[in-house]
């Protein structure tokens, strides 16, 4: 018969231990943390889309609290300036012959952040496993 060895659970307990306080605690944090910083770099690409004009238009950027709605997290990144649909959308010119192209700042901006949304999100869940694992 061939004898195994001895063998120490006590590591296996104490990773059970901190992937239990992940599942717990932290998994809750880190997924609020990461819709409020997609949220910060959504607001960062809008900004920077937006035309300068008076400067009314940048500064009106805001990001809205984080809610938990049937399984999926929402927050709402908006502009309270009175014209900036129009700015977003586009419309007509004042004689209302023609019309202004949107800039579409908010939706291009998405768009660009649904691309990197996946990378982003895993380099940080990564990071957190990393830290379980290791017991940091």
């Amino acid at each position: 018969m061939a004898k195994w060895g001895k063998v120490d659970y006590r590591q296996l307990v104490k990773l059970r231990d901190r992937l239990e306080k992940l599942q717990e605690s932290e998994l809750q944090k880190f997924n609020e943390q990461m819709v409020y910083e997609l949220a910060a770099r959504l607001l960062r690409k809008a900004v920077k889309r937006t035309p300068v004009d008076s400067g009314w238009l940048r500064n009106g950027w805001f990001i809205g609290g984080t809610r938990y709605n049937n399984g999926v997290y929402e927050v709402e990144v908006y502009n309270n300036t009175e014209y900036a649909s129009y700015v977003e959308s586009g419309h007509r010119t004042r004689d209302r012959k023609g019309w202004v192209p949107g800039r579409f700042m908010l939706m291009i901006s998405e768009k660009e952040l649904e691309k990197d949304a996946d990378r982003i999100i895993e380099k940080r869940l990564i990071k957190i496993l990393g830290e379980a694992f290791h017991g940091k």
